[in-house]
């Protein structure tokens, strides 16, 4: 019997000690998500800057319509140009998010998919992705024109023509960070996740901003 006693006192302490040590690790995981920044789309490009006037063109669509890139929008809604190929694996796994983003963001954003090379099976790769709802504009020169480099990319042209943020998107995360970073006036994620660590440098980023935000 005093084995017995002995043995669930000492179960009683362990489960005890396994509760704390629990609600430890929780709160550690909570400050640590507090920490760690999500991923942003990495804003790399040689040829565009965030705040300028997006070249603006007139293109044809795979199923022979009309599409007008950038300028000011007669809808009032910005415009989200993706980038992708039909041999590109990681295009492949973000059209579905892509598609649902564009879905849900609809009130204020109007998707176009942009590609190149007309040797591709561009409507056979429209019909797999359900991708008939957008525009899906085959265009090197669109491509060349918005410095792209690596795929898939993103470029967010707000209803004024200007470039409001742009990446290389990886996951759902990135092309959110883009919606993001419009709202909020950034260039990237980055910037708000990373601010001016001192005041002078808070003024020149404004001062940055607010002339990208001016120019003609």
């Amino acid at each position: 019997m005093d084995f017995l006693l002995l043995s669930n006192i000492a179960l009683w302490i362990l489960v005890v000690l396994l509760s704390v040590a629990l609600y430890a690790l929780t709160r550690q995981v909570g400050v640590l998500f507090e920490r760690v920044a999500p991923a942003g789309a990495l804003a790399v490009n040689k040829q565009i800057e965030v705040g300028q006037t997006a070249p603006a063109m007139s293109l044809a669509t795979l199923d022979s319509k009309l599409v007008e890139i950038a300028g000011i929008r007669p809808s009032g809604k910005s415009q989200l140009l993706f980038f992708v190929s039909p041999d590109c694996p990681i295009c492949k796994t973000l059209l579905p998010a892509l598609t649902s983003a564009a879905r849900a963001e609809r009130d204020w954003l109007e998707l176009v998919v942009a590609s190149d090379g007309a040797e591709q099976d561009h409507n056979g790769y429209v019909k797999r992705f359900n991708l008939q709802s957008f525009p899906y504009v085959v265009s090197e020169i669109l491509g060349q024109s918005y410095g792209v480099a690596k795929l898939p990319y993103a470029v967010v042209v707000d209803e004024q023509g200007k470039i409001a943020s742009m990446g290389i998107i990886n996951s759902r995360e990135h092309l959110d960070s883009l919606f993001e970073a419009k709202e909020r006036g950034l260039a990237s994620i980055q910037d708000y996740f990373n601010p001016p660590s001192t005041d002078a440098e808070r003024g020149e980023l404004f001062t940055e901003v607010t002339a990208k935000g001016t120019q003609p």
